[in-house]
């Protein structure tokens, strides 16, 4: 294992030690590329490989990928954390205070959908306010592309939507 690829595995490791929700690729990557570390295909690399030893685990919802870092993952830092920079550490810390409220918001609103058993498909749209349920909401649409439509447009308007709601059942 070269340095380079056991610092990045850290950088990673350490982000998720430091937040208790998963983090998406796109959000462990735009930290990572934004400061110039390294490319996206060895930080790629790098998650893989600590998928395949059990540091890290990935959930895959739509086209986003979720990940959490596992117990043996929090050991392995124990271990290693003293490789990483103050700097890098001081450059994360930065990230989180400037981006936690847009990063917990994208993972309160989630949208899935499946195939019916008897036409079209079912979209499942839930709001989530610290791990609590405030909305789960299951439509059935005619098509794919509705389906994926909604889900879509749930992350940009849960809010507004459990707001009507809650009005208009009151």
């Amino acid at each position: 294992m070269s340095e380079p690829l056991t610092l990045y595995k850290l950088i990673i490791l350490y982000m998720l030690e430091k937040v208790d929700f998963p983090l998406t690729n796109a959000q462990i990557s735009g930290f990572v590329l934004d400061k110039g570390y390294t490319t996206y295909f060895h930080l790629q690399q790098a998650i893989s490989e600590l998928i395949d030893s059990e540091l890290i685990e990935s959930k895959t919802i739509r086209n986003s990928s979720y990940f959490e870092i596992t117990a043996q993952g929090r050991q392995t830092l124990s271990y290693f954390e003293d490789q990483i920079s103050d700097e890098i550490k001081s450059d994360i810390s930065t990230f989180f205070k400037e981006n936690i409220i847009q990063m917990r918001e994208e993972l309160s609103a989630v949208a899935d959908y499946y195939k019916s058993e008897v036409e079209g498909y079912q979209v499942r749209c839930r709001l989530k306010k610290n791990d609590f349920s405030v909305v789960d909401l299951t439509i059935a649409v005619p098509t794919e592309e509705a389906a994926a439509a909604v889900c879509m447009n749930w992350k940009e308007k849960s809010q507004d939507i459990y707001e009507n709601l809650i009005e208009f059942l009151m």
